[in-house]
């Protein structure tokens, strides 16, 4: 008998899926979705009735030029401050 004892086979060889590296565009295109889906989500749950952008969309509604008179205001306010 010798003493060189070959070594013990992995456990896992072979029974593992190679990994799949994923590119920095694919990456960046999977975050992109979550972002959207986030947001997507963010935006639904402000649409339930009594929620702020529930709200906004009745006002809106109801009197167009009121609102967009109202975010005209809002736009050069923000924007003299800069």
């Amino acid at each position: 008998m010798s003493d060189e004892v070959p070594p013990p086979p992995f456990v896992y060889d072979g029974l593992d899926p190679a990994l799949n590296e994923k590119t920095v565009i694919g990456e960046v295109a999977d975050a992109a979705m979550g972002t959207a889906q986030r947001i997507g989500d963010a935006v639904d749950s402000g649409r339930k009735p009594g929620m702020p952008l529930n709200v906004l969309s009745n006002i809106a509604r109801e009197a167009p030029l009121g609102s967009l008179l109202v975010a005209f205001l809002l736009g050069v306010a923000v924007a003299r401050r800069r």
